[in-house]
């Protein structure tokens, strides 16, 4: 088992999760329970399933867990996308989402390798 909290995917996942909560707050109290909704759930998906996979019995579990959480990232871009096409967000925050879920992927990826890796 791993302490989740110690992990910097963890810690930008929170982030994550704040600055998008921050970004869809502005978007059209008509939209709250479809579009925000799905993209906060994704982006708060993200964070737990790392969390909730850290704490699991295996690495191979933990690795199954940090898929799912890599999954949502995309899930989360593809919403956000959706929500510029709409003209909730500009194309500069955009960007700016797009560049920490990058990071959060490539973390991740890195994760999963070094902990299918050891044995």
């Amino acid at each position: 088992m791993h302490n989740y909290k110690e992990l910097k995917l963890w810690e930008k996942s929170m982030e994550l999760v704040t600055e998008i909560y921050m970004l869809t707050g502005s978007f059209p109290k008509s939209e709250a329970y479809s579009i925000t909704s799905q993209i906060n759930r994704s982006a708060v998906s993200i964070a737990s399933n790392v969390a909730e996979g850290a704490r699991r019995n295996s690495d191979k579990e933990f690795v199954q867990f940090l898929g799912v959480a890599h999954g949502s990232t995309y899930e989360l871009e593809t919403q956000l996308i959706i929500a510029r096409n709409l003209g909730y967000i500009l194309d500069d925050e955009l960007k700016k989402v797009q560049n920490s879920i990058v990071e959060i992927q490539k973390m991740n990826y890195a994760l999963q390798k070094a902990l299918r890796e050891r044995k």
